[in-house]
């Protein structure tokens, strides 16, 4: 029987890769997006994209309705991707603003998991991958939102491998470093909602370091920056493998970090992550 999978973020990066590429696989894809316009995009290439936002549950339940009726009640694999930051300091960030990326990037998540979780166990197996960071192994300065969201994803999706480890459903973690997307431009969007930087403490700080990041002009890549089809590499490992690893790391950041984070001393590791 030809494999399904539901992909959120598709719109670009990650997620549309993942999409195109899986489905030259042969696989049947749903690459959902959060707005309706990106959506009729994929359809247009001939794709099932559903509308799915994180933070709204009522398209999340309507997205799984539509792919389970599809498929008639199965689905082979999940891969939470979807997902934004608000970039500042931890001082400078409204409680709304904290309680709109978890919604967004845990809850959410969350709840989409436990929706299809039902259809894995009536079949017998299924995958479910969530895309983490390098920032849900180690913190970095500027980025707590994100990183908090991301410690968080870690600890839910280790407990449920552990939990589900008397079925076939395999659960899996992806840790990108920086890969090419759209991301720190989105990023700008959230940072203008929440971050009120020129009333900070630290708004010198601001204007020397993180605006120049937000606001460069230049689309040079990060060092170390790699494509997206460097996730779906690993992605492809996680849902088709026989034995899929616990964990897979993409970029050499996200290798030494899982390194340093292990033998540094905490002082030493901060003194480390601090130089950015």
């Amino acid at each position: 029987m030809e494999k399904s999978i539901l992909i959120t973020g598709c719109s670009s990066g990650i997620g549309l890769d993942a999409a195109r590429q899986l489905r030259a696989r042969g696989w049947r894809v749903f690459a959902a997006c959060r707005q309706e316009k990106d959506c009729l995009r994929l359809r247009e290439e001939g794709f099932d994209s559903p509308r799915l936002d994180y933070e709204d549950a009522d398209s999340i339940r309507a997205a799984v309705a539509e792919v389970l009726e599809a498929t008639g009640g199965r689905l082979d694999a999940l891969f939470n991707n979807g997902a934004y930051a608000i970039p500042g300091a931890v001082e400078d960030l409204p409680r709304d603003a904290l309680s709109a990326i978890f919604e967004a990037n845990v809850v959410g998540w969350h709840d989409l998991t436990l929706q299809v979780i039902p259809a894995m166990r009536a079949q017998g197996h299924g995958r479910i991958v969530n895309c983490s960071s390098v920032l849900g192994l180690v913190p970095m300065k500027w980025r707590g939102a994100y990183i908090a969201s991301k410690f968080a994803l870690e600890g839910l999706t280790d407990t449920l491998r552990l939990e589900m480890r008397d079925t076939d459903i395999h659960v899996a973690l992806i840790e990108p470093g920086p890969i090419t997307s759209e991301f720190r431009r989105n990023a700008v969007v959230q940072f203008e909602k929440w971050i009120d930087w020129e009333n900070s403490p630290r708004a010198d700080q601001y204007r020397a370091s993180l605006l120049k990041r937000l606001y460069s002009a230049s689309d040079a890549p990060d060092r170390f920056e790699l494509g997206p089809e460097a996730v779906t590499r690993k992605l492809i490992h996680a849902i088709e493998a026989d034995r899929p690893h616990p964990r897979y790391f993409v970029t050499t950041p996200t290798y030494i970090m899982n390194v340093l984070r292990r033998v540094l001393p905490t002082r030493v590791l901060d003194w480390v992550l601090a130089k950015g």
